[in-house]
Formats: C-alpha cells, sequence, structure tokens
C-alpha cells in the first residue's frame, strides 16, 4: 500500500489519533506537513518521529477554525511540498456534557467552528492543488457519536453530524476529478480526550474498561490509522463517499 509520492497535510496531528494517522501515512511512504494547534513540543517530537522513518515533515501552526490560518497553513504546505494530494480532517475538541437547555452559545459555536467549518475550510483551500494530481484523498475523522447521539452532548454530535454530511457532499462534487472522500467513524480511543472523557464518568484508568470491550481492549489510535491508510490506498481505488466504523462492532461492553 505505498504512498510514496504523495504528500498528506493531517490537521491535529501532532497528538493521539491524528499522530498515529501522521506515522501510519508516513509509513506507508506519504511526507507529512503537520498541523497542530498549541503544543510545540508534541508536534516537534512527531516530525522527529516521522523524520526517523525517511520521509520528510513539517509541522504548521494553525487554528483550524480560523479561516485566514488556514489560508495561511496550505499555502505555506504547498509551497513547502509543492502540492497536498491527501488531507486527513482529524482536528476536534469534546463538548462540555451540557443538555441543551444549559449549553453555552460560545461552547456550541466554538464546537461547530473545529469540527465543520475548519473541515469545510481546509477542504477547500487545498483543493485546487489535489486536482492538479492522479489522485485525490480527502477522510474526514468523525465519531461513532453519530449512531446513537447521546443526550448531554448536542455541540459535538452536531459537528461530527455536520462533518459527515460536509464529506458526502464533497464526494459527489469532486469523484470526476478522481478525488475520494470517506469518513472514518471511531468510537472511544485511548487518547487524552478518551481519558478525560471517561475520568469525568467516574473511570480513572482506561485498563478498567478492556476486559469489558470488544476484543478484550479500547481502541487504539492505530486502528483508526490503519482504517485511513486503507481508504487512501489502491485498495480502496473504487471507493468513496463511504462511512467506516472502528469501534469493535458496536462497542457494545461484552457480556461475562
Amino acid at each position: 500500500m505505498t504512498l510514496a509520492g504523495r504528500v498528506a497535510l493531517v490537521t491535529g496531528g501532532g497528538r493521539g489519533i491524528g499522530r498515529a494517522i501522521a506515522l501510519g501515512l508516513a509509513e506507508d511512504g506519504a511526507d507529512i506537513a503537520l498541523n497542530y494547534r498549541r503544543d510545540d513540543a508534541a508536534a516537534k517530537e512527531t516530525v522527529a518521529a516521522i523524520e526517523k522513518l525517511g520521509r520528510r515533515a513539517i509541522a504548521y501552526a494553525a487554528s483550524v477554525d480560523r479561516y485566514d490560518e488556514d489560508q495561511r497553513m496550505v499555502e505555506a504546505a504547498v509551497r513547502d511540498f509543492g502540492f497536498i494530494d491527501i488531507l486527513v480532517n482529524n482536528a476536534g475538541i469534546a463538548s462540555r456534557g451540557n443538555t441543551v437547555e444549559k449549553t453555552d452559545p460560545a461552547e456550541l459555536e466554538r464546537v461547530l467552528r473545529t469540527h465543520a467549518f475548519a473541515a469545510h475550510h481546509v477542504s477547500q483551500l487545498v483543493l485546487p492543488s489535489m486536482k492538479t494530481r492522479a489522485r485525490g484523498d480527502i477522510v474526514m475523522i468523525s465519531s461513532g457519536a453519530t449512531r446513537g447521539f447521546a443526550a448531554g452532548g448536542a455541540p459535538y454530535n452536531m459537528g461530527k453530524a455536520a462533518l459527515e454530511a460536509l464529506a458526502f457532499t464533497l464526494a459527489k462534487e469532486v469523484r470526476h476529478r478522481n478525488i475520494h472522500v470517506n469518513v472514518v467513524a471511531p468510537g472511544l480511543v485511548e487518547t487524552e480526550m478518551g481519558r478525560r472523557l471517561m475520568k469525568a464518568s467516574g473511570v480513572q484508568d482506561l485498563r478498567e474498561l478492556d476486559a469489558a470491550m470488544p476484543f478484550g481492549r479500547v481502541c487504539q489510535p492505530e486502528d483508526v490509522a490503519d482504517a485511513v491508510r486503507f481508504f487512501v490506498s489502491e485498495r480502496a481505488a473504487y471507493v468513496t463517499g463511504e462511512k467506516l466504523y472502528v469501534h469493535g462492532g458496536g462497542q457494545e461492553m461484552r457480556r461475562a
């Protein structure tokens, strides 16, 4: 599944799922434009890990919910690498678990801008470069939250639902240019965000959940990365407008 000669822009790529995706794509041969918001140390560490794999990597600080910052980031990445032909819209934030009645309007706007507006902005900005290439790929990292739309998570649920709507719309618009647009939707993943969410539910260590989870473990960032690696590979040459859940078949707790 070689990606030699291709360049991937991964948003939110310094840590967690984004880091695993960036490393996975680099292992497959892609050079990496790595977006991050403010954790310089994590971004530098990920760039160094990619370079150890023999691939080129450059980190770009940008708050993806701001169009002007997205524009500067994409322009810089295209200037540095020559083009972008893979985009992974991964950057995201959690909402605070409030009911609709108690949700701060500022929180709603912040979460929607991060998940939906940002993905729209960056996708729009990379398309001119992507259209010059033999193939393009855009992968949206959504969430299993769009299956059940649990109470207390309207901003996050709305943001991910809008992200998926963008993906399925865009897939139809760019298919004739050999650009593939797909969605990966994980459940609970062992990341900093996942640990915070579980601590809010009273779980101090995710290892407490392993025995009750599908396949005896909590989903890892690399599990999500492997789905992305498939979508952008030649093995998915006839796949677009699809959504792949990475949640162990539903992530319901196993029964003894």
